[in-house]
């Protein structure tokens, strides 16, 4: 488990050229952010009163901590640190599901990994506070299957997890009272560390890690096809946002062309982060 960024609450929008004070006026409450700007960009300090379920993320350097808990995520309340580590297991799922297709089991085989090894671990205590069945049995299944190339074992044990994971997400949702709010919340909680995984793709202006793009990949298509299940009802209640919303998934999933990817980023850290940062300026309008 590799050392991370540890950054929170988006603040990134000042990577366009304004004065700190009327950023910091026009942003969205989320908590205090002390955001470490990508090379040749400054380091902001933006005060921000938080409201919703995540508690202050911890800011600035680096810190230890695999998928489950970047970016401050222990932090988070449990229904929504629960849903967040459910979305980015189906994030790892989808990426892993596209290489198999394509018949490359020992690339896809971290994708089905991770979600034991980096995620599940942090929801233990989650699903136990909610009362929701454990799945890690059903997570070292489909794994294994994977490790033995078995496409008929594979198929079963993947439709066994689909169905904990949707048990598991239809538990959560059925104890929030906002479920748009509440989803798009978890959306931006999944695209914030799918910049982080993008951010440690790049070296030298290259995607220098192949795993991590993907990752990037799974979680962006992930949050995609979690918002669009929301889109209706997102639509009905601010027409405006929720075309915003679209546009700024758009703009991240154009990122990543293909499950391979290119020699260069289409987009660097930093503009996605500002990507990622245009879809929470939107979330206040869908209290």
């Amino acid at each position: 488990m590799k050392k991370r960024k540890i950054w929170a609450g988006l603040s990134t929008v000042a990577l366009v050229a304004a004065p700190a004070a009327s950023q910091a006026a026009s942003l969205p409450a989320y908590p205090q952010a002390t955001v470490q700007a990508q090379a040749n960009q400054p380091l902001l300090h933006f005060a921000q009163a938080h409201q919703g379920h995540a508690a202050p993320a911890t800011a600035g350097g680096e810190g230890e901590g695999g998928e489950g808990e970047g970016g401050g995520a222990a932090k988070l309340a449990p229904s929504l640190h629960l849903y967040r580590g459910i979305e980015m297991i189906r994030g790892h799922l989808l990426v892993g599901s596209e290489l198999i297709e394509a018949g490359r089991w020992a690339d896809a085989l971290p994708h089905f990994l991770h979600p034991e090894e980096e995620i599940y671990a942090s929801l233990r205590d989650d699903l136990k506070a909610l009362n929701i069945a454990p799945f890690q049995a059903a997570l070292k299944s489909l794994s294994q299957t994977v490790k033995a190339k078995n496409k008929e074992a594979y198929a079963r044990a993947r439709t066994a997890l689909d169905e904990r994971l949707a048990a598991a997400e239809t538990a959560v949702r059925a104890k929030e009272t906002q479920g748009l709010y509440f989803t798009l919340e978890t959306a931006l909680e999944v695209l914030q560390q799918a910049a982080d995984e993008y951010g440690e793709a790049i070296e030298k202006n290259r995607i220098a890690n192949v795993v991590e793009y993907q990752d990037a990949r799974g979680f962006v298509f992930e949050t995609d096809r979690l918002v669009g299940a929301v889109m209706q009802e997102a639509n009905a209640k601010d027409a405006e946002a929720a075309k915003a919303l679209k546009a700024s998934l758009d703009d991240l999933k154009a990122v990543f062309p293909a499950v391979t990817p290119p020699k260069q980023p289409v987009k660097d850290a930093s503009d996605f982060l500002s990507a990622v940062a245009k879809f929470e300026l939107q979330l206040g309008n869908f209290r």
